[in-house]
């Protein structure tokens, strides 16, 4: 009795586990998408190092931008596609799973897409004489770690997504236990053809609908004058 509910806790937890991680990795091509259409931001080498080539560039908060419409898309396609795949697991489940699995795709896709051309710039950095113009691969201004291990900003994007969708899907379910069920009149008979709509026809001599009522029978005629009296007492 009591090794069946631990072992249901423990496939549970490692359901869970399992579709977090696994929407983690999927936070490498987020990276990649995200370093594809996040400008690069033009600098210039100096003796102290490299500054921007304008003073009020726009390209770091495009980039901004684009990692938080990715990173909400990302969260809202992620509770989608949960809540289909495991429709036998909707409620905590399903959204502990995507709460942990978005913040883990943001941390990955942030520290996968700054990389995509940072050695270049670190060694253009270290070599280039000064005066001489290059880029800097897109990075995150809004977000990042506090104490290595606590994402903030824009971070929190992909899981705020995947929670609010999934909640959103939870409330408008029509079943209460969130899970596909029965339908209560699915294993009723369907309508019969004829007269009486539901139920059964007038061939099997019941029917809700309205009969004629039968007719009355005739009264007995008054006694002519010649007819003889009944005999009294």
């Amino acid at each position: 009795m009591t090794a069946r509910p631990a072992r249901g806790v423990r496939r549970t937890v490692g359901l869970t586990l399992g579709v977090a991680l696994l929407l983690t990795v999927l936070g490498a091509p987020l990276g990649l998408l995200w370093a594809a259409v996040a400008p690069d931001t033009p600098v210039l080498k100096t003796a102290e190092g490299a500054i921007y080539a304008t003073p009020q560039p726009e390209q770091p908060i495009a980039a901004d931008g684009w990692f938080s419409l990715l990173g909400l898309g990302f969260g809202v396609l992620t509770a989608i596609a949960l809540w289909f795949l495991l429709r036998r697991r909707r409620g905590p489940v399903g959204l502990l799973a995507g709460t942990l699995g978005g913040l883990g795709a943001a941390v990955v896709a942030w520290q996968f897409g700054r990389r995509i051309g940072l050695s270049t710039y670190q060694r253009l950095l270290e070599t280039a004489p000064d005066g001489q113009a290059f880029t800097k691969p897109a990075d995150l201004r809004a977000g990042g770690l506090d104490w290595l291990v606590v994402p903030h900003g824009n971070l929190l994007l992909p899981a705020f997504g995947a929670a609010v969708t999934y909640t959103l899907l939870a409330g408008w379910s029509r079943w209460p236990s969130l899970r596909p069920e029965p339908e209560p009149y699915a294993a009723w008979p369907p309508p019969l053809a004829g007269a009486g709509g539901w139920g059964v026809g007038p061939a099997e001599g019941l029917s809700s609908a309205p009969v004629d009522r039968p007719a009355r029978s005739a009264a007995p005629e008054p006694p002519g004058p010649d007819a003889a009296e009944p005999p009294r007492g």
